[in-house]
């Protein structure tokens, strides 16, 4: 592995960056078709004023028509970004890595209705509308009812319907489902194209103290699971203490931040029976530091996980276990390029100062650590597979440098 993994880092062999370059492809379809249509929808969602009405359309003739050009000269973070993509800006958005399209797109349109500027739309989540939303709609109220059910059921059956609902709440993407809230696509698939789960589990035996983190993806639908699995950690000796990590600020629409953190806390301290009772624990948690809410630049950061700074390599490195939520976080966790799909999850993730576990569903081509008649037979399903939110996985790989423990299914 060493041999390979030396590879990986020095480039020799590594397949290309995905771009939006390739017409009829996924990361095409997403900036040419899914960021003009976010943008129509955060302007429906605001009565914005001309100034960001102009500065919308700027950036919608932009993407589709012109070239990258860099914040402007009043952003607090303008030299930031001119650092992290100095080659990109003066050429077209469908040249750049994806990844980095994809995060710069999401700091364009925050500029554009104000959010870093002083006045009256600083500070004002662009997404909120789309959020609060969801967390009042009928699909959260029969989830939290579900938890009434658990309640009674033996812990270990009740700690692997929470794993698996904090799974395919990942499904829950507003920006993969568009902010007007249509029906999640397609039907899930309950059969994981890879399946680590009794190896998360080992890792988190009760024992001695221990730290687990939790770095978020999306809000609502997906962290409120996210919850009520940490408290289940927590309840349980699982953790003596779970670090929750969110974005700064707003990011890739449904995003989780702190304010998000606080909705979703407050919408299970609201509800009735099993789910208020989690919620009251999940209170006390966050006060007590048990549940310590966290965030970091380098969330919102255009880079793989790999070019983490060292204090959040540090505070990562301190956990017994890292778990990482989502497509986003899978993507920068083994480098958003085109890796066949056998590669070793253990060889891309060798750099984590961790152990580490990757809970996705499958929203974007990248995905790695496939055996090799499984992913033959994915491929003859006709399925979009890779994209379609349909799909999902559970990847651990246990300490740094080590094995990945992946038992994918049997191909049929």
């Amino acid at each position: 592995m060493g041999d390979s993994l030396a590879t990986f880092r020095t480039g020799r062999d590594h397949p290309p960056v995905i771009t939006c370059r390739e017409p009829g492809s996924f990361a095409r379809g997403v900036m040419a078709e899914r960021h003009p249509a976010l943008i129509g929808q955060v302007r429906e969602a605001f009565p914005y004023g001309p100034r960001q009405q102009r500065a919308l359309d700027t950036l919608l003739h932009e993407i589709l028509h012109g070239v990258v050009e860099p914040l402007g000269p009043g952003s607090p973070d303008r030299e930031v970004w001119l650092a992290r993509g100095r080659e990109h800006f003066g050429h077209p958005w469908f040249d750049a890595p994806f990844l980095w399209a994809e995060s710069y797109f999401y700091r364009r349109l925050l500029e554009a209705v104000g959010y870093f500027d002083e006045g009256p739309w600083q500070g004002i989540d662009p997404f909120a509308p789309f959020k609060r939303a969801e967390l009042r709609g009928g699909t959260v109220e029969e989830e939290l009812r579900v938890l009434d059910d658990l309640a009674g059921v033996p812990t270990a059956e009740r700690a692997t319907a929470l794993l698996q609902a904090s799974l395919w709440g990942n499904r829950a993407d507003l920006g993969f489902r568009g902010p007007t809230g249509e029906a999640t696509p397609g039907e899930a698939d309950p059969g994981l194209v890879a399946d680590d789960s009794a190896a998360l589990w080992s890792l988190l035996a009760p024992g001695p103290p221990a730290t687990v983190a939790v770095v978020a993806d999306n809000t609502g639908r997906e962290l409120i699971p996210d919850l009520v699995l940490i408290d289940h950690l927590l309840r349980h000796g699982h953790a003596d203490q779970v670090v929750l990590h969110v974005k700064p600020g707003p990011y890739y629409v449904s995003d989780a931040t702190t304010a998000d953190v606080v909705d979703c806390v407050r919408r299970l301290c609201g509800a009735p029976g099993e789910a208020g009772t989690i919620g009251g624990r999940v209170w006390e948690a966050m006060g007590t530091g048990r549940l310590d809410v966290r965030t970091h630049a380098f969330f919102c950061a255009p880079f793989p996980y790999e070019r983490m700074p060292d204090d959040l390599r540090e505070d990562l490195g301190a956990a017994a276990l890292t778990i990482l939520k989502g497509d986003l976080n899978y993507r920068r966790l083994v480098g958003d390029r085109l890796w066949p799909a056998t590669t070793p999850f253990a060889d891309l993730t060798a750099y984590f100062p961790g152990a580490v576990a990757a809970l996705r569903t499958l929203k974007s081509d990248v995905v790695v650590g496939l055996d090799p008649q499984a992913l033959e037979s994915l491929e003859r399903s006709g399925r979009a597979w890779r994209t379609s939110g349909t799909h999902a996985l559970i990847q651990v790989r246990a300490r740094p440098g080590g094995a990945a423990l992946s038992t994918p299914p049997r191909a049929g």
